[in-house]
């Protein structure tokens, strides 16, 4: 049987989750099986990566590969998570569908502490992330941080080896791979924010493909859309880059949307951040852009010299 849709994917267990959950939901709605959309799989750049996410070309790099494949139509639709898509897209793609956000909050995992601020002394903190680095050194600048790469089974048998004392990792990811036990505590985002758009996955698809748009409309989450849309505009005016530690969360209320956003200095020395809560018009989803890229604009005019910007970030 001819497939209605092929998904890309990255084939990292967590990645493969949310593929497999957008297949269910496509099964779901149009009372398919999953033959008709199978899972292409791809090991992206990003993937392969030994260093800094930042020093290797910033975003774009764990969707590269998918978006080769959905130019050429070796799929129809590519399945991502949305803190890993450029800020500004190529023309020719689209984001059609943003699917119900999990929870955004980071998770902190250790085996002997409840708490970052409970590690002793000196204590070694493992992440990839310079914003979850910067955020911790700016309540803990005692802390050392050792670079730690992988999916969630490689950093987690890296802690077990005592190659650090903790590490963090996205709550939505734990709960999605049915592990949230793992996670020693969720992180109140009044901590620590999280990276703009984390916890939401978003489907990509050509921007002239009238089918996959068709078949893929009735798993979009407008109100996710809403929040996700502020927070990637925030991080547009700031940096679309990954060289900077920016964080951001948009919250929903019925015509309420809060935001609350913030750039450091790589060392947590410095945060300039905002906070601001606006009643939407009638055209929200120009509302929510507005109001993240004007935040992220006041931010970058305050800092000034202070935090380095990229200026060439897509």
């Amino acid at each position: 049987m001819q497939p209605s849709l092929i998904i890309g994917s990255r084939s990292s267990p967590l990645a493969l989750a949310q593929s497999k959950t957008v297949q269910a939901l496509l099964c779901r709605e149009t009372g398919k099986d999953v033959t008709a959309f199978p899972i292409k799989t791809f090991t992206t750049t990003g993937d392969r990566l030994t260093g800094r996410l930042a020093e290797s070309g910033g975003k774009g790099l764990f969707v590269k590969e998918l978006d080769e494949s959905l130019a050429i139509g070796a799929i129809d639709i590519a399945v991502h998570s949305m803190k890993d898509v450029p800020t500004t897209l190529n023309r020719i793609f689209e984001i059609t569908a943003i699917l119900p956000r999990e929870d955004p909050r980071d998770a902190f995992i250790s085996h002997d502490v409840p708490d970052f601020m409970s590690l002793p002394m000196g204590a070694t903190v493992g992440t990839a992330s310079l914003r979850r680095q910067a955020q911790t050194a700016r309540l803990r600048p005692d802390l050392k941080y050792a670079l730690l790469r992988g999916n969630v089974g490689t950093r987690l048998a890296k802690l077990q080896t005592g190659e650090c004392a903790a590490t963090f990792l996205a709550m939505a990811g734990l709960n999605r791979l049915g592990q949230s036990h793992i996670a020693t505590h969720a992180i109140s985002t009044d901590d620590m924010l999280p990276a703009p758009a984390q916890g939401a996955v978003g489907i990509q698809i050509r921007a002239d493909d009238g089918k996959a748009r068709a078949l893929c409309a009735p798993l979009h989450d407008s109100s996710s859309d809403m929040t996700i849309t502020a927070e990637r505009a925030f991080l547009k005016a700031l940096d679309g880059s990954c060289r900077t530690p920016v964080a951001a969360l948009a919250e929903l209320s019925g015509d309420t949307l809060r935001m609350r956003g913030e750039a450091l200095s790589p060392d947590g020395k410095l945060r300039f951040a905002r906070d601001v809560t606006i009643t939407l018009s009638e055209a929200a989803l120009g509302d929510a852009y507005a109001l993240g890229y004007s935040l992220g604009m006041e931010i970058r005019f305050e800092a000034g010299q202070h935090i380095f910007w990229d200026i060439h970030a897509k």
